[in-house]
């Protein structure tokens, strides 16, 4: 057999949560594993999505067309937010 060893994990039943800072924000990942190597289920949370809870205080008292400005500052990503 020739080329690298395949390795297989096998990670433990249960539930886990684990975050990572990053320059956004940060991104969490929820993984709900069975005992076999893939996990059962697993959601990951963008850190664009939880920063877009921020721009309603933001707009209040602001006219429409500073809206674009505030969204703007915010820096969200709109592809992560459709998950």
């Amino acid at each position: 057999m020739n080329g690298k060893p395949v390795y297989q994990v096998r990670v433990p039943a249960g539930e886990a949560y684990g975050r990572v800072e990053g320059p956004k924000g940060e991104l969490g990942y929820y993984v709900i594993s069975d005992g076999k190597p893939n996990p059962k289920r697993y959601h990951v949370r963008a850190p664009s999505f939880i920063n877009l809870t921020g721009l309603e205080p933001m707009c209040v008292g602001r006219k429409i067309a500073d809206v674009v400005a505030v969204a703007g500052s915010v820096d969200i990503v709109l592809g992560e937010v459709d998950r």
